[in-house]
């Protein structure tokens, strides 16, 4: 850590950052921008994670990477969106053996972060790059892993939420890749069942699908963030229950047929896509 536990602001490229120190806990940090928060990173406990939807998104892939599967080398992992890098700093403990690749479209804030929460984890390669353009780049098959948490301020931008951007999702990952992604909505669920539809368009007949959410945010009582889950194999639905049922805040796993039930919508192709809806006045969402 350079310099002392005091709050430390800074003008990026999407916004002002702040890093903002946990007066509970020794060298944790909370990382906002234009007042939204971005990441909490515990730098002592990399594996300590604040917030719940970052702990459901861990449980998905540390459930898929716990499943017995053939590869021909480590687990290929790609962060689109990387913030304060909370989740590869986890995983780097709790999958010791994945590679991981990580998009940071901004600049000044992937430089921030570097300088004042530096990690010394060797199988982390930043990329400064646009996600959906680094993403275009990518050969066939190269990756197990695929986690998608980018936010402009509390939306999700709109390139990010078609069948085009989706397409390259399912082409990047393996056979048993899994794809995983933080989204945000309240009922009706309109944008909820559109990136539902949408990676079920992209990935084709026979994607499993998971989502995450809280009971609260599913009964329509509020807003909130929503976890979703796409594979071209059978995903580990009844574990990812059981560890989102012990968490502090529990969360429902809903399994493809229950998530169709719940959520309808129809696919967002590029000509037509907008960013996610904004948040209603006073909500908290986490990006």
């Amino acid at each position: 850590m350079q310099g002392e536990a005091i709050p430390v602001t800074r003008a990026v490229d999407f916004g002002v950052a702040k890093l903002l120190p946990d007066v509970d806990r020794d060298d944790a940090w909370l990382l906002t921008v234009d007042g939204a928060p971005q990441s909490y990173v515990d730098l002592a406990d990399p594996e300590y994670v604040e917030f719940e939807y970052v702990r459901r998104v861990a449980h998905v892939v540390e459930a898929v990477c716990d499943t017995p599967v053939e590869r021909d080398g480590p687990p290929a992992m790609v962060h689109l969106g990387g913030g304060a890098m909370t989740l590869p700093r986890r995983f780097a403990r709790t999958v010791p053996d994945a590679a991981h690749d990580v998009v940071e479209a901004d600049r000044g804030l992937a430089a921030l972060v570097a300088a004042y929460l530096p990690w010394h984890a060797p199988q982390i390669r930043t990329h400064l790059a646009d996600a959906r353009e680094w993403l275009a780049g990518r050969p066939d098959g190269s990756a197990d892993v695929l986690v998608t948490d980018v936010f402009g301020g509390a939306r999700v931008p709109a390139h990010l939420t078609t069948v085009e951007f989706a397409t390259h999702v399912a082409r990047v990952l393996r056979p048993g890749g899994v794809y995983v992604a933080n989204l945000a909505d309240q009922a009706p669920f309109a944008f909820l069942g559109s990136q539902l539809a949408t990676v079920r368009a992209a990935f084709g007949p026979g994607v499993e699908v998971c989502v995450l959410v809280e009971p609260g945010v599913l009964r329509g009582r509020r807003y909130g963030n929503a976890v979703l889950a796409a594979a071209r194999c059978p995903l580990p639905t009844d574990v990812v229950a059981r560890r989102c049922a012990a968490d502090p805040f529990p969360a429902r796993a809903l399994d493809t047929a229950e998530a169709l039930r719940a959520f309808r919508g129809s696919p967002v192709y590029d000509a037509a896509a907008t960013d996610s809806p904004e948040p209603p006045d006073g909500a908290f969402t986490v990006g």
